[in-house]
């Protein structure tokens, strides 16, 4: 074994290589793009034969990961939460069909939402589709469960769910790797049609088997290395802890000596009952650590109905919003506060703006400029880099929901007699999930202009490849858009008179209008500068 520090991100792409890794497949967010990065990295560097794609969303990219896995080979398919949300038909029904190479999730969850729009726990999502879930409490632990997780998957015939948390992802730590595997051979199964073809009659049959191989997931549970049960001398305790992934971490942070109230740490789901009933029989409440919604706290309540009591965010012990940390953990303990020394204020805090120079901001220069004219004209976004254009200076847009939503939302919106009604999105999250709701607005003739403002890159998370780099106008025009209210300028102060006349024509035109303003990423522009400048000596 060779130690090397790693983000948790990090240790998880490693342990995908070492495990013999065929494919990854993502669409880059917040806190889990770093994860496909590494791997894309890594392949270019070493020419190792390692599939490592930006896919248009998240369904397209678990799909295919599906495919790979499928074919026999090992993949992995990563994401942020709410990109689970998006991959949900597939995700769901991969629970029934089952894989057959190894095939691992990997979910980036956002407690405090850093940089998310909801705190969503996708452990719901593990518990939903009825398949084991891994949540590591360090990033050892992560490099190990993604290590031996392929091989459990592949024992078990279905998918693992690994979520894991912005601190996990975003955290460094020592972790010792193990040796590099072959890459699986493709061998299709034998039962594949029995499998993969979920019509209704083989479908109730799947789920049946899903059903039985619950047993098998409990007691894998119960034997994991990953739930451990901690017993002090002592017969009898107020107060017993389960905590459940990182929540482990802070605990210990608290008890450097060792532990002195019994604790049961939780890493794999199903949860272990054996190991619960045991740590209720030795205490009078318990103390539930998760990091996330309670939904271990909820589950207890229903296993012990009337046994100790239990504690945690529902009660109030805990906050319901927010990330847990060492300090509230040690507040829930009861402990007293760490005096910590105060940070002195050395750069005051200021919120995020688009970059000086990025062509989103001459966008919302002209488009303020000509909605002054309509003072009932509402604008739809979206999310993106773009999404900056809610804030001062611009205070540019009225809505941010979801990927793709500023375009079906504007339609709704003119169809309800908003107008102008104006959609801004960006070039990624078009081809992500704005390209079926421009096809219902030109389907439906609808009233709204449509601003694509691409900058040729995912520029909100790193500068990732865009699916519709170039090939933007190609789209609309094959979704219908009329090529006389399809229109490309670009986003510079020399057409800002232009770009102001182009908005406003096609606010006066009754129907579906597009325009593309197209300037490159300033940022992606300036690593290319700087990448033709570097010299190696």
């Amino acid at each position: 074994m060779r130690k090397k520090l790693f983000l948790g991100d990090e240790a998880i792409a490693q342990a995908a290589i070492d495990a013999g890794l065929s494919g990854v497949y993502s669409y880059p967010g917040t806190p889990s793009t770093e994860i496909t990065e590494y791997i894309q990295n890594y392949a270019a560097k070493t020419q190792a034969p390692v599939k490592a794609v930006w896919c248009s969303n998240e369904k397209t990219a678990m799909e295919t990961a599906l495919g790979m896995s499928y074919a026999g080979k090992r993949s992995l398919s990563c994401m942020k939460h709410v990109g689970l949300n998006v991959a949900a038909d597939c995700f769901m029904n991969i629970s029934m069909s089952g894989i057959n190479g190894g095939m691992l999730i990997v979910t980036a969850d956002d407690p405090s939402m850093h940089s998310s729009q909801n705190e969503q726990d996708n452990r719901n999502y593990g518990n939903f589709a009825m398949i084991p879930v891994f949540e590591p409490s360090n990033q050892q632990e992560a490099y190990d469960m993604i290590y031996e997780g392929f091989d459990l998957s592949e024992r078990w015939g279905y998918p693992i769910l690994v979520r894991i948390t912005t601190r996990m992802a975003h955290s460094r730590a020592g972790v010792a790797t193990r040796a590099q595997r072959p890459q699986n051979t493709v061998n299709v199964a034998d039962d594949s049609r029995d499998r993969y073809i979920l019509l209704p009659a083989i479908a109730r049959r799947r789920f049946r088997t899903l059903l039985d191989k619950q047993d098998t997931f409990l007691e894998a549970s119960e034997n994991s290395k990953y739930n451990q049960l901690i017993l002090p001398d002592a017969e009898a305790h107020h107060t017993g802890i389960v905590a459940c992934g990182i929540a482990f971490n802070y605990l210990q942070e608290n008890f450097p000596e060792g532990f002195s109230n019994p604790v049961l740490k939780i890493s794999q789901y199903p949860l272990p009952k054996k190991q619960l009933l045991k740590l209720a029989g030795s205490c009078r409440e318990i103390l539930v650590l998760e990091d996330g919604y309670p939904i271990v706290e909820e589950q207890l309540k229903g296993y012990l109905e009337l046994g100790p009591k239990v504690r945690g965010r529902l009660d109030g012990t805990l906050s319901r919003d927010g990330e847990l940390t060492p300090d509230n953990v040690r507040a829930a303990l009861g402990m007293s506060p760490v005096v910590a020394t105060p940070v002195p204020a050395v750069v005051a805090r200021r919120p995020p703006a688009l970059c000086m120079g990025c062509g989103h901001r001459d966008v919302y220069e002209a488009l303020n400029e000509v909605l002054k004219e309509y003072p009932s004209a509402r604008v739809f976004s979206d999310i993106g880099c773009y999404t900056l254009g809610a804030l001062p200076p611009f205070r540019a847009i009225d809505t941010c929901i979801d990927m793709g939503a500023s375009i079906t939302m504007a339609r709704g919106a003119a169809e309800a007699g908003i107008y102008p009604s104006v959609a801004v999105i960006g070039d990624s999250t078009f081809t992500h999930s704005g390209m079926t709701g421009l096809l219902d607005c030109v389907n439906a003739d609808a009233n709204l202009l449509i601003i694509i403002s691409d900058n040729e890159t995912t520029g909100m998370t790193g500068g990732q490849d865009s699916a519709g780099t170039g090939r933007i106008h190609a789209i609309c025009q094959g979704l219908g858009v009329a090529p006389e209210h399809l229109h490309g300028i670009v986003p510079l102060k020399k057409n800002f008179l232009e770009m102001k006349s182009l908005i406003r024509k096609e606010i006066e035109y009754k129907g579906v209008s597009v325009i593309v303003p197209c300037r490159e990423c300033i940022q992606t522009h300036a690593r290319k500068v700087r990448n033709k400048q570097t010299v190696t000596i």
